[in-house]
């Protein structure tokens, strides 16, 4: 089975480091690449469009471009709208979680502050992304 790819996009470098070192547990099952801005996760994704993400992690509070601004632009551009979204915050605000789900965003997922916690939502995000991925090809439609 090839490895799942996983893109997380977060500002802070303390909260990559940390998903860095849990996902470093399942290195031979997944591919991570770590963005630290909204605008570098577009470019990356752009850049590599024949490599995309399986899945997207996707911090809400980010500097110059919100993680709901990277939502909607996703879902707005015909490459990337098909990518699913979890949207990775310590807010549980409902107005948060509202706003995610009307952009389109797979889930949603409050980040634990406690590293075993965390390890364990990483797990079963690993689990549920690796056998319910959608590898999309751009193929040619066939005219009936």
């Amino acid at each position: 089975m090839p490895l799942l790819r996983v893109l997380l996009v977060d500002d802070s470098a303390a909260d990559r480091f940390l998903a860095q070192e849990v996902f470093a547990t399942h290195e031979l099952t997944v591919d991570l690449t770590l963005c630290e801005s909204g605008a570098a996760a577009l470019e990356y994704m752009h850049r590599h469009h024949g490599q995309l993400p399986d899945v997207l992690l996707l911090d809400i509070n980010m500097p110059t471009m919100t993680g709901f601004e990277v939502l909607a632009i996703m879902k707005h551009d015909p490459e990337l709208a098909h990518i699913p979204v979890v949207m990775l915050s310590t807010s549980q605000s409902s107005e948060d979680i509202r706003a995610a789900y009307t952009l389109q965003a797979s889930s949603y997922l409050v980040k634990s502050p406690q590293f075993n916690v965390f390890l364990e939502q990483v797990e079963a995000f690993i689990t549920y992304w690796s056998g319910n991925r959608f590898r999309y090809s751009a193929q040619p439609q066939v005219q009936l």
